[in-house]
């Protein structure tokens, strides 16, 4: 059974900032400490379950600890404390350009990202050809990727991201992916990882994209879960709370 667990799951970053001028030559202060951190509480004492079968969107404001909620469930970021349980094969449509060399040409690239992604030597050498036909780069394939317009890294990085149909998708808002006729086509491999998917997560500022695909729906507000519950009333929810900041 896939699943994910957070309980009072906290992130914290330590941000080093650099005293002024004024705060150094001031009459008491330390002149030999030129820095003083600082803790951003990223996601403050989190606690959710998502179960299979679960179609989850993620709102709020920008800053409000979405993505990074996202990165937590993908082990990007490890939390800083409360405890974190994930249970399944993961895959993220986002930070598409990790495990890529820009030195490596396409093919290469194709396969250290399927390590990253978790496929075995044999399983990847199985899918390149698959691969290299969605992407449609033909020769480009053999060139080194520093040298991609990035609309065609985009393509390759999507072509192998999309190329493991995982237990858990993590989906961060929408990316362009070139001219329309792909981007046409990565829409349709998209709804169909969304199908298979037995856990779906996504962060999205469309309420009617939140609306149309999950049923359940997460509003983060500085770090924490404001509401969580059917989508529709999530989202009246939170649209009359933008409306009224507006005012």
């Amino acid at each position: 059974m896939s699943m994910i667990r957070m309980e009072e799951t906290d992130l914290v970053f330590k941000v080093w900032r650099e005293r002024r001028l004024k705060d150094i030559i001031v009459p008491g202060s330390n002149k030999f400490n030129r820095f003083h951190d600082a803790a951003v509480h990223a996601l403050d004492h989190v606690t959710l379950t998502v179960g299979e079968g679960e179609r989850v969107a993620v709102i709020g404001h920008n800053g409000a600890g979405k993505s990074t909620l996202l990165k937590v469930i993908a082990g990007i970021y490890r939390p800083s404390g409360g405890k974190l349980t994930v249970e399944g094969d993961v895959s993220n449509m986002f930070e598409l350009s990790t495990g890529f060399e820009g030195e490596q040409n396409g093919w290469d690239n194709m396969f250290l990202r399927g390590l990253m992604l978790g496929l075995t030597p044999k399983q990847i050498k199985a899918k390149m050809r698959e691969i290299a036909d969605f992407s449609e780069l033909g020769e480009f394939l053999n060139m080194p990727v520093k040298y991609y317009s990035s609309g065609m890294f985009v393509r390759l990085a999507f072509s192998v991201s999309t190329a493991v149909m995982p237990d858990i998708l993590l989906l961060d808002e929408v990316f362009a992916a070139g001219d329309a006729g792909f981007i046409e086509k990565a829409t349709r491999r998209m709804k169909e990882m969304v199908d298979v998917a037995k856990i779906l997560v996504m962060v999205t500022h469309s309420m009617e994209t939140a609306l149309d695909i999950c049923s359940r729906c997460i509003w983060m507000d500085r770090g924490r879960v404001r509401m969580d519950g059917p989508t529709a009333d999530v989202v009246k929810a939170y649209l009359e709370f933008v409306r009224q900041v507006g005012q």
